[in-house]
């Protein structure tokens, strides 16, 4: 049986351009399998060090070093339901992203086309806009106290006054909440409208982010895949 060919820390740097203490510190945290000792106390490194390092690597590209660190460390302790869990609750993460993506972009459509209400010149009360948006007064003042409007007050007297933005903004979630919309999408959407200025440029961010998280997606598949070897190489993978 062939023995192992040894490995100094340093060696095992010098494949990923990192510091012995690096090394040394993704031991100590379970990223590395354990190491053995000579009789002397020096730290024996071998190629299976080497392997899981670029594994690591691999990993992090795709699921970032905080996740990594799980679930390398779930499998170098033997726990490989811990270690699978945690990737599934990374792939689930994405999932959920090009969900909001999509739910946030169906809600420009139904913003897009509808056309805008006409605001006056010197702004509306709530009264007349709840008229114009077909809602009642205390559902925009709900939705003022969530945060999704925000009326300036008349100095004078005190009252709400809406400009041109505000009533937009009334519309878009007078129309969205008629389409079931939560309040999660619609503050989302009027974010993108209060940053952006526009539903069109809006559209075209998030499919720039939704191209994004497709880019994501496959870095995060073949870190996943890496993973799936090492497993296999050390025995652990199982039936195919």
């Amino acid at each position: 049986m062939r023995t192992a060919r040894r490995l100094r820390a340093v060696d095992v740097a010098a494949t990923a351009g990192i510091s012995t203490q690096q090394v040394r510190n993704y031991v100590a945290d379970g990223v590395l399998p354990p190491v053995e000792r000579t009789p002397s106390g020096y730290r024996i490194f071998t190629e299976a060090h080497v392997r899981a390092l670029a594994v690591a690597r691999r990993m992090a590209e795709g699921h970032g070093w905080a996740r990594t660190r799980e679930v390398m460390t779930a499998v170098h302790r033997g726990d490989l339901p811990a270690a699978l869990a945690a990737l599934d609750g990374g792939h689930a993460e994405l999932d959920r992203e090009r969900a909001e993506i999509r739910r946030v972009l169906g809600a420009f459509e139904t913003v897009v086309s509808a056309p805008a209400v006409a605001a006056p010149r010197d702004g509306a009360r709530i009264g007349g806009v709840a008229r114009r948006v077909g809602v009642r007064t205390s559902q925009l003042r709900l939705w003022e106290e969530r945060g999704l409007l925000r009326p300036v007050r008349d100095r004078a007297t005190g009252y709400r006054v809406y400009d041109a933005a505000e009533l937009r903004a009334a519309q878009v979630v007078a129309l969205l909440r008629r389409g079931a919309y939560p309040f999660d999408i619609i503050s989302a959407v009027l974010d993108e409208l209060r940053t952006t200025g526009s539903a069109v440029r809006v559209r075209a961010e998030l499919a720039r982010r939704e191209q994004d998280l497709h880019r994501r997606s496959l870095r995060r598949l073949r870190a996943t895949a890496a993973l799936h070897d090492y497993l296999r190489e050390r025995g652990e993978a199982g039936p195919v």
